[in-house]
């Protein structure tokens, strides 16, 4: 079997009436895809959105069918796919990264430094770096091509983009983006805060079903995905420790003649970074 789609870090293969969505070792850092692979992070990818998924099933549903080999193909059925391997409803995806921040940090402190808004939002002033937000802030962006970077865009151009894709309905499910993932959010961040981890800000997608029902698609709350804090080192006024590859994105940034490699030191460090969150969040080990 052939992928019908790879990402910077997934493979999507085609199984029919479902999609088998295989989470790889290799990883991304502003947008490009780098030399290494880190062993192991594509099984805390699928499991960690597993665990996730499971957890908001009441707010909304999922397009997980199973992360079990035995009821994929027989092509899945050896180590490489046990684990990272994810046998998911087909969805018609929606255009636009749904992107909540608790924290102000990244690009959005730079932006809140330049003018005191982020995407658009203004906010109060004399906030420190790495603050938390009175209440989190929706900033969707478009998606972007790989090689591509993703546009920021404000809630009403949000609006405008799904209607070009959507006609009739640009309004209503720009508002349901909005609303189902600041409510994901909240359910998660409360709950993760329980052990021992602050998760920053992070992104969603979605996709709607064969009803036209709205579903959670993609990865959830991943270290790809969203940024966690440990919760009993968190000190706003600098940036802070954390559990995702943000640990690999420092090391590019502090060394400009990358090639977009990391040392094996940093690979090492960044996947058991995963390993600690995953462990925390779930109490399972991998």
């Amino acid at each position: 079997m052939k992928p019908i789609k790879e990402g910077k870090v997934r493979e999507i293969y085609d199984n029919g009436d479902s999609l088998i969505m295989v989470a790889t070792d290799r990883i991304s850092c502003f947008d490009v895809i780098l030399k290494n692979d880190v062993t192991k992070k594509g099984t805390v990818l699928t499991q960690m959105s597993r665990f996730w998924f499971d957890m908001t099933k009441d707010i909304l549903p999922n397009h997980m069918i199973s992360t079990d080999v035995k009821d994929m193909p027989e092509f899945f059925r050896t180590p490489k796919f046990d684990g990272n391997s994810m046998m998911c409803k087909k969805l018609r995806m929606l255009p636009i990264e749904c992107i909540v921040r608790g924290y102000i940090t990244g690009s959005g402190w730079a932006s809140y430094q330049k003018d005191g808004t982020v995407c658009n939002i203004r906010l109060p002033e004399g906030l420190k770096e790495s603050d938390k937000l009175p209440q989190p802030i929706y900033t969707p962006s478009t998606k972007a091509e790989i090689g591509d970077h993703d546009e920021n865009i404000s809630y009403e151009q949000s609006i405008d983009h799904l209607e070009k894709y959507f006609p009739g309905k640009g309004e209503e499910y720009a508002a349901k983006l909005r609303d189902c993932t600041l409510a994901l959010y909240q359910k998660c961040a409360d709950y993760a805060l329980t052990r021992g981890i602050i998760i920053a800000d992070t992104k969603f997608e979605f996709g709607l079903d064969e009803n036209d029902e709205l579903v959670i698609g993609d990865e959830m709350l991943t270290p790809d995905s969203s940024r966690f804090w440990p919760a009993d080192q968190y000190e706003p006024g600098h940036g802070q420790p954390s559990f995702d590859k943000q640990f690999a994105r420092d090391w590019l940034k502090a060394n400009p003649d990358n090639d977009w490699t990391l040392p094996q030191e940093i690979v090492r460090k960044t996947i058991d970074k995963y390993l600690q969150a995953y462990e925390m969040l779930t109490s399972e080990r991998l």
